[in-house]
């Protein structure tokens, strides 16, 4: 993973006092981040991004009035470049599908280990996030339970790239392929680097040319792609 030079701002965004109080105190244990400020709801969020311009927002889902999936998707068309982290207690998938759908980078519980919140956003903010093995199981789960479930697994398609993952084509190259394989996976690029003898920036190249030629957020809309496109494993990832 790259070394970062410079702090990440962050915005905390929850209806909570002491839940951001709590993101704050984590926060503070890496000098990498900055708190910047806090919000209290979605519309509150929209303001304070526009003002403070922070590169990271750490969003809860449930608030009152503006929901923190809704501010995503706002602030997504807004400001495309922006990370967002959803920020949530409950680990139901489908919250995880809708939150991706709307442009999220990635989801955290809370009550995870501070360390594992800390390492997780650093890859964030490094742009090298993987989709956990986990994430990478359970979507593969959503894909292949049948029409029941299906809704839920679509959720983590972005509705612009519904056309093209039904096309018969895709317009990657073979090794662009492999490294779209891994991702579904749930491979670091560090571990797809030393699958494919490559060295982890030629990855990371690789990565962002994928998801522009594919028009894709992040590397859970990517395993999506691969499953619809039968890019990806048949048999689920180890857990």
């Amino acid at each position: 993973m790259g070394e970062q030079t410079k702090q990440v701002k962050v915005l905390i965004v929850d209806d909570h006092p002491h839940g951001r109080e709590g993101i704050r105190e984590i926060m503070s244990m890496d000098p990498l981040f900055v708190v910047v400020g806090e919000a209290v709801d979605g519309e509150d969020a929209i303001a304070r991004v526009s003002e403070l311009r922070p590169d990271l927002v750490l969003m809860d889902i449930r608030m009152p009035g503006m929901g923190g999936l809704e501010a995503t998707y706002r602030l997504k068309l807004l400001l495309p470049e922006l990370k967002i982290v959803m920020v949530t207690t409950s680990d139901d998938i489908t919250h995880l599908f809708e939150a991706i759908k709307r442009g999220a980078q990635g989801y955290l519980l809370k009550n995870l280990d501070p360390s594992a919140w800390l390492q997780y956003l650093r890859e964030v903010a490094d742009d090298e996030a993987p989709m956990s093995k986990e994430l990478a199981f359970r979507l593969l789960q959503e894909f292949t339970s049948g029409s029941d479930r299906g809704e839920s697994a679509h959720a983590a398609a972005k509705p612009s790239a519904a056309g093209k993952a039904s096309a018969p084509a895709t317009p990657l190259t073979e090794r662009e392929k492999e490294v779209l394989r891994r991702v579904a996976t749930g491979a670091s690029n560090r571990e797809i680097a030393a699958a494919l003898v490559l060295s982890e920036h030629t990855v990371k190249n690789h990565l962002k040319n994928i998801l522009q030629k594919l028009h894709l957020d992040n590397r859970v809309q990517l395993a999506r792609y691969a499953l619809e496109r039968g890019l990806a494993s048949e048999k689920p990832p180890m857990r």
